[in-house]
């Protein structure tokens, strides 16, 4: 998933987006598991969204209560 597209998700997108790979990460990691996967480096990428989805979450919380504040 691009930053660009990451960016532009609404803060009930986000959390949707983020439960969503983080079922995803679990179910490779249990096909990893079991048998070696076809591209193990899939797992590190879903990580990696994963990461990009909770710094956005967090980036768009701050901003909204920055809001609230003023």
């Amino acid at each position: 998933m691009k930053n660009s597209e990451i960016t532009g998700l609404s803060k009930e997108e986000l959390v949707a987006k983020i439960a969503e790979e983080k079922e995803n990460l679990t179910k490779l990691k249990f096909a990893h598991t079991i048998s070696a996967i076809e591209n193990p480096s899939r797992i590190s990428k879903v990580r990696k969204d994963i990461a990009r989805l909770n710094t956005q979450l967090t980036a768009v919380k701050k901003a909204g209560s920055a809001s609230e504040t003023k």
